[in-house]
C-alpha cells in the first residue's frame, strides 16, 4: 500500500478505512513552561500524526456569570461563581492552588431541584461569529494533521459536571425528570452549534468528552443509556449527515457499556482503558469496535514514566497485534497527556519506543 500523509492517515482512521499503518498520536497537555518536555515535544512534531485543536464554543454567547477570589489559607485561594439566572442566583466555589497544584471543586451550581429548576430557567444560548481561523488552522497544518473541533462537554458530562457526582447519583433517583430536562437543554445547545458549524464549513473532525462520568462503577448500562447514548446520538447524527466525523474521549470501566459507545454512532474512541484503570483489554475492544469504530489508546501513562523502552516495544506491538488484524481502525495513543512536572527527559525513551515500533510496522 501507498505510504500516506499523517493527514490521510488520520482521515482513513476517522472514517474506519484501510491503512498503511496504524496513526500514533499523543494528547499535549504538558506541563505548563516546562522545557524537560521539548525534545519530546520536538519528536512528537516530526514523526506523529497531529491534530490541532480549534473550539467550536468561541461563538456561544456568554453566560451571565460574575466572579470573586477570596483568601483562602497559604496555599489556596477561593474563586467563588455567581450565575444569575431569571428563577434566581446560582453559586458555586473552586479552590487554586498558589503553589501550581491541580484545583479542587468545592461545590456545584446544581445542589438540589429548585436549582435546577432555576439553570432551567436560562435563555437557549446564540451562536454568531467570524470563522475564518478554522480555514487558515486548516491551511497552516497541511499534511501533517487535522484540525480537530472541540464541540466541549456532551449533555450527560455537562449536567453531572453543573451538579457534581454525588448530587447527579442522588437525583438520577429523586429527580430524575429534572436531570433529563437539562440533558435536553444542553443537547438542543450542542445541537444548535453544530448546525452553525457544518453551515460554516467547518468539519469534518469533531469532538466530546463527558461520558466518563456516568460510567461505572458509579453508574450502570441504565444510566449510561439514559444520559449519555439518549442525548449523544441525535449530536453524533448530525454531525454524521454533514459529513462529519465524532471523537469521544472518556476514561473510566467502559466494558459494560462499550456497545453504547457504538450504537450512539461514536468513530473514534479513546481511550479504552486496560486494568487496573480500566477494564478492556485491546482483543475485546476490537470485537466490539471492528467495521464501526476507530481505537485510539491504549497504552498506560504511568508505563511512560515506569516502564523500560523495551517494555513499551513489546506493548504497543501487542497492542498493534490484537487491534489491527484487519488492516484499520487503530490509532496508538497514550491514555492521557504527559503529566508529570520536570520529567519529560525520563519518559522520553518510553514515546520514543512507542512512536517507532508504529512506524516500524508500515506494510
Amino acid at each position: 500500500m501507498k505510504t500516506m500523509t499523517r493527514r490521510e492517515r488520520l482521515r482513513r482512521c476517522y472514517f474506519n478505512q484501510e491503512l498503511d499503518r496504524p496513526a500514533v498520536y499523543s494528547r499535549v497537555g504538558f506541563p505548563k513552561d516546562d522545557s524537560s518536555y521539548d525534545s519530546l515535544k520536538a519528536y512528537l512534531a516530526l514523526h506523529t500524526e497531529q491534530k490541532a485543536g480549534w473550539s467550536g464554543s468561541q461563538f456561544e454567547s456568554g453566560i451571565p456569570f460574575e466572579t470573586r477570589t477570596e483568601a483562602y489559607s497559604e496555599d489556596f485561594e477561593c474563586r467563588i461563581d455567581v450565575l444569575h439566572t431569571p428563577k434566581g442566583d446560582l453559586t458555586c466555589s473552586r479552590l487554586l492552588s498558589l503553589k501550581g497544584q491541580p484545583g479542587m471543586q468545592q461545590d456545584f451550581l446544581v445542589k438540589n431541584a429548585s436549582d435546577a429548576e432555576k439553570y432551567l430557567s436560562l435563555p437557549a444560548p446564540e451562536f454568531r461569529g467570524d470563522t475564518s481561523t478554522f480555514f487558515a488552522l486548516d491551511s497552516t497544518v497541511g499534511d501533517a494533521a487535522i484540525v480537530d473541533v472541540s464541540l466541549s462537554m456532551n449533555p450527560g458530562g455537562f449536567v453531572a459536571q453543573l451538579c457534581g457526582s454525588e448530587t447527579f447519583a442522588m437525583m438520577s433517583i429523586t429527580d430524575r425528570d429534572l436531570l433529563h430536562a437539562l440533558c435536553e437543554q444542553h443537547m438542543v445547545a450542542m445541537m444548535r452549534k453544530a448546525e452553525f458549524l457544518l453551515d460554516a464549513g467547518i468539519g469534518p473532525f469533531f469532538t466530546m468528552l463527558g461520558e466518563e462520568y456516568i460510567v461505572p462503577p458509579l453508574h450502570g448500562m441504565r444510566d449510561f443509556t439514559d444520559f449519555n447514548v439518549k442525548y449523544d446520538k441525535p449530536i453524533i447524527d448530525l454531525i454524521h449527515n454533514g459529513g462529519g466525523r465524532m471523537h469521544v474521549h472518556s476514561h473510566g470501566s467502559v466494558k459494560s457499556v462499550f456497545q453504547g459507545f457504538v450504537d450512539m454512532g461514536v468513530d473514534v474512541l479513546h481511550p479504552f482503558e486496560p486494568p487496573p484503570q480500566g477494564d478492556m483489554l485491546a482483543h475485546e475492544a476490537k470485537a466490539f469496535a471492528r467495521d464501526k469504530m476507530c481505537l485510539e489508546g491504549n497504552i498506560q501513562i504511568h508505563r511512560m514514566y515506569e516502564a523500560t523502552p523495551e517494555e513499551i516495544r513489546e506493548e504497543t506491538e501487542q497492542l498493534i497485534s490484537d487491534a489491527f488484524d484487519d488492516g484499520k481502525g487503530l490509532i496508538v495513543c497514550p491514555t492521557a497527556s504527559p503529566y508529570i512536572r520536570g520529567q519529560g527527559e525520563a519518559c522520553f525513551p518510553q514515546y520514543k519506543a512507542m512512536i517507532d515500533t508504529v512506524l516500524a510496522s508500515a506494510q
